[in-house]
């Protein structure tokens, strides 16, 4: 039986209201992130996400009262060597930050000189830095120069309300296009990275590249690059590489999952009157609201959301194949189970199945293998 309480005649919330009341009536809403709307877009499925995200529940503290803490992010040791890398690519006034983005996606423009920009871009609070952002892209954009911009302050509108997001660099080519420049500090070898971390990093750069396109909206002579600058150190060494990665897919997923948050109001319209997320709430209630949100757990999520832990517990007593994998999942086809796939490996699936007949038959050649190898 719900532990919710029963109220009367509904009473019309605003959206303002109900996202609040889904937080808790004393916890602030947490800002969104680059990293946490490329998640979104590693996982459009996932309705569980995209409420909570799109209510700024704090994920991390609801984990923690679920009893499944989150246990990923960045050594220390990693933060400051990806630091000490980054300053490397920007000395100089960002010369071979410049170079590396001109050999790749210069366009037949003239190389960057000593002469290029690098505007101050310090301005008191995320909103002063982004309109100080937006007024160094315009001066960029009209002077005709090459100009980067060292952590740029940018706004992206999310359900309503802006996020604030700072990606590593902006260079403005002398045509006036924009390109982001995304610098990490896992290595390229013979010109390729691991392309997990490769795929994330092109999910950040296209949430960068959607806020960027909401500033140059307003220049007619601007243009935002779909592709975007990798830098990564050489070979394990401390020397910059870069490639260059496009994102016009990642862009366009993450267009669809922020479509999907703008409509968070009908998604928050079918829950249960009275639920809630707030982290003071009993362990018991908050597992019974969050299970009543969908979830699409996989073991990528690991690596990125910070309920991840608690979905895989849930999914795994569920004898949910998902959580064996996306890979494994598709195979399956109509089986959404381990027990049902089971069940069709030993033969109690359909005849006219494809799939049931493939695992029975796998079941038969493993099987065999198992008798082979004990007479041996």
């Amino acid at each position: 039986m719900s532990s919710y309480p029963h109220s009367g005649p509904p009473q019309k919330t605003t959206l303002r209201q109900r996202l609040a009341d889904l937080r808790g009536p004393a916890v602030p809403p947490r800002p969104l992130d680059a990293r946490a709307l490329a998640a979104l877009a590693a996982n459009p499925g996932c309705g569980r996400r995209a409420l909570l995200d799109g209510a700024g529940v704090d994920k991390t503290a609801l984990a923690a009262a679920l009893g499944s803490p989150a246990a990923f992010g960045q050594s220390q040791f990693a933060i400051i060597r990806g630091n000490s890398f980054e300053a490397k690519v920007k000395a100089d006034g960002g010369a071979e930050l410049l170079r590396l983005v001109h050999r790749h996606l210069g366009g037949g423009a003239e190389p960057p000189g000593s002469g290029a920009r690098v505007p101050e871009l310090t301005a008191a609070g995320p909103e002063g830095r982004a309109a100080r952002t937006a007024l160094a892209l315009r001066e960029a954009t009209a002077a005709g120069a090459w100009t980067l911009l060292d952590h740029p302050m940018l706004a992206l509108e999310v359900a309503g309300t802006p996020a604030y997001l700072e990606p590593d660099a902006v260079v403005v080519h002398p045509d006036g296009r924009w390109t982001v420049v995304e610098i990490k500090s896992f290595p390229l070898v013979d010109g390729a990275a691991d392309p997990a971390k490769v795929g994330a990093a092109a999910r950040q750069a296209a949430v960068y590249v959607l806020a960027l396109e909401k500033t140059a909206e307003k220049l007619p002579t601007a243009s935002v690059g779909h592709s975007v600058l990798l830098v990564c150190p050489k070979d394990f060494s401390n020397l910059p590489a870069a490639a260059p990665l496009d994102v016009r897919r990642e862009r366009s997923v993450t267009l669809r999952q922020l479509d999907r948050l703008t409509r968070v109001e009908e998604l928050a319209a079918a829950l249960p009157e009275g639920l809630t997320f707030d982290p003071a709430r009993p362990a018991e209630e908050l597992t019974e609201a969050v299970a009543a949100v969908s979830a699409a757990y996989a073991p990528e999520c690991l690596a990125a959301c910070e309920l991840a832990f608690h979905c895989r517990e849930r999914a795994r007593a569920a004898g949910e194949a998902a959580a064996l994998g996306r890979g494994v999942r598709g195979e399956l086809g109509g089986f959404t189970t381990v027990e049902e796939a089971l069940a069709a490996a030993a033969g109690g699936g359909s005849p006219d199945d494809p799939t049931a007949a493939a695992l029975e038959h796998a079941a038969r050649l493993r099987a065999e293998a198992l008798r082979e190898a004990a007479c041996r």
